[in-house]
C-alpha cells in the first residue's frame, strides 16, 4: 500500500495518459476528461486505504469508461450509438500501454484559448489538480474556474481540434506556447501575482514535474531543456526567499548556504547541455543568467559583466519590456545606476507595462543607488500600492519607510 503522497504523484502521472487513451478510443475529449476526473477521485479516495491495483491505468481507464457510459445512457438515443460502441470496445487495459501526455498537453494549450484557460486546462488535464487546488492556486473562485475550463473544452471542440500532435510545419510555434503556459504555472509558484503567499511551491514542483515531463517526450529540444535548467536554477533559492515571518529577501541580501546545490548542479549541467547543442533559445539564455547568479559566492562575486551580455543577445533574440527592466538592473551594475535609470525611462510610455508594478520597483532600486532616496521612496510607494502580492507590498514600503 501507498502513502497518500505516492498516491497522488501516481494520479498525476496517469491522469494525461488516461485522458489520451481514451480521446483515442471515444473521441469527445470534454466528456472524457470530466470522466477521468471522477475516476481520479474515486482513486484518490480509495487507494491510500485498499490499496493500489496491480494495474492502476487500466483501473482508472475502466472506471472512467464506465463514468462515460452512464453519461451516455442518460442522454437521448442520438447518443445510442456511442454507447454501444463503448460497451463492445475491447477492455482498457489492452491498449493501455501507449502515453499520449504530450499530444493531452499540445491540446491543453490549443492556439484557440486564452492563456488563463491554457493554464488551468493544463493543471487538470495534465497536471491532474482539481478545480479547487487550481483556484485555490491562482486565487480564482472554484466556480468561476470551472466555468473557464468548461469554456476552455467546449473551445476546443468548436475549433475542431484533432487528437493529434501538431504537424511539423505548426509543432515549433505550439511547441512555444507550451512552453510560456509550464513557464507561468511556474512564475505563478515562484511569486504569486496576489495574496498572503509569497510562493506556492506547488506550483513551482508541478511546473518543474511537467517540464521533466515534455523533457523525457522531447529530449532532443534544447528549449525545452533550457526551461528546466531556468526553473531549477530559480527554485533553488527558494528557501533562502523569504525570513522567518515570510518577509521577501532580495537576491542580493539572501544567505546563499541556503541555497539547494543538487539543484543548482543539475541546472548548470542542463543549461551546459543545451548551450552546447546548437541555436540558443531565450530560455537557454535565461537560464545561463541564473547560472551565473548561482555560481556567485556572494553578491559582490556576481559577474555582472557576463550577466549584461547575455542580456544584450537576450533582448536581441526575444526583445521585450521585461526583458529591457531586468537588462536595465545589469546595466545600471556595470555603467552605474543613471545608465539604468535611462534605458529604464524608455519603458514609460509602453503599455505592456501599465500592469505590473515591477517598473517602479525597478526604478525606486536605480534611484536609492543613485542616491536620490526621495524620488525612490515615492517609487517605492507606488509600486507597493500597485502589487496584489503581500509580501511584496511590505516589502516595498519597509524599503520606502527605510529612506524617510
Amino acid at each position: 500500500m501507498k502513502d497518500d503522497r505516492q498516491v497522488e504523484a501516481l494520479l498525476r502521472e496517469l491522469a494525461p495518459q488516461v485522458i489520451g487513451l481514451l480521446v483515442r478510443k471515444h473521441g469527445q475529449f470534454d466528456a472524457c476528461e470530466d470522466a477521468v476526473q471522477e475516476a481520479l477521485l474515486s482513486a484518490a479516495q480509495q487507494w491510500p486505504e485498499q490499496g493500489v491495483p496491480d494495474s492502476p491505468k487500466s483501473w482508472l481507464a475502466t472506471v472512467a469508461t464506465r463514468r462515460l457510459v452512464d453519461e451516455w445512457r442518460s442522454e437521448s438515443a442520438r447518443r445510442r450509438r456511442e454507447e454501444n460502441d463503448a460497451l463492445m470496445a475491447p477492455a482498457p487495459a489492452a491498449v493501455s500501454d501507449s502515453d499520449d501526455t504530450l499530444t493531452v498537453l499540445f491540446l491543453c494549450c490549443h492556439p484557440s484559448l486564452s492563456a488563463p484557460s491554457q493554464l488551468a486546462l493544463t493543471l487538470r488535464a495534465v497536471g491532474g489538480l482539481t478545480t479547487g487546488e487550481i483556484s485555490t492556486a491562482f486565487l480564482v473562485p472554484e466556480s468561476t474556474l470551472a466555468q473557464r475550463i468548461s469554456r476552455a473544452k467546449q473551445t476546443i471542440k468548436k475549433a475542431g481540434a484533432e487528437f493529434v500532435l501538431p504537424p511539423a510545419g505548426e509543432l515549433a510555434e505550439r511547441l512555444r506556447v507550451v512552453l510560456q503556459v509550464l513557464y507561468l504555472i511556474f512564475n505563478e509558484g515562484y511569486t504569486t501575482s496576489g495574496g498572503p503567499d509569497l510562493h506556492r511551491a506547488d506550483l513551482t514542483a508541478e511546473a518543474i514535474r511537467l517540464t521533466r515531463l515534455l523533457r523525457r517526450l522531447m529530449p532532443d529540444e534544447d528549449e525545452v531543456t533550457g526551461l528546466l535548467a531556468l526553473m531549477l536554477l530559480t527554485d533553488a533559492r527558494r528557501a533562502a526567499r523569504a525570513g522567518e515571518d515570510g518577509s521577501l529577501v532580495p537576491l542580493a541580501e539572501q544567505d546563499r548556504s541556503r541555497w539547494n546545490a543538487e539543484m543548482i548542479a543539475e541546472g548548470v549541467s542542463l543549461v551546459s547541455e543545451a548551450l552546447a547543442a546548437g541555436p540558443v533559445g531565450p530560455y537557454q539564455v535565461q537560464a545561463a543568467i541564473a547560472a551565473v547568479h548561482s555560481e556567485a559566492a556572494t553578491a559582490s562575486d556576481t559577474d555582472w559583466p557576463q550577466i549584461l551580455a547575455l542580456y544584450d543577445v537576450l533582448e536581441k533574440i526575444s526583445p521585450g519590456p521585461v526583458v529591457t527592466l531586468n537588462r536595465a538592473v545589469a546595466v545600471a551594475e556595470v555603467n552605474g545606476p543613471e545608465a539604468g535609470l535611462e534605458l529604464l525611462a524608455t519603458l514609460d510610455d509602453d503599455n505592456r507595462m501599465s500592469q505590473t508594478h515591477r517598473l517602479d520597483s525597478v526604478r525606486g532600486h536605480l534611484l536609492e543607488l543613485a542616491g536620490d532616496t526621495g524620488a525612490a521612496r515615492e517609487a517605492y510607494l507606488r509600486a507597493a500600492g500597485r502589487t496584489a502580492s503581500e509580501p511584496e507590498k511590505q516589502y516595498l514600503t519597509r524599503r520606502a519607510e527605510r529612506l524617510t
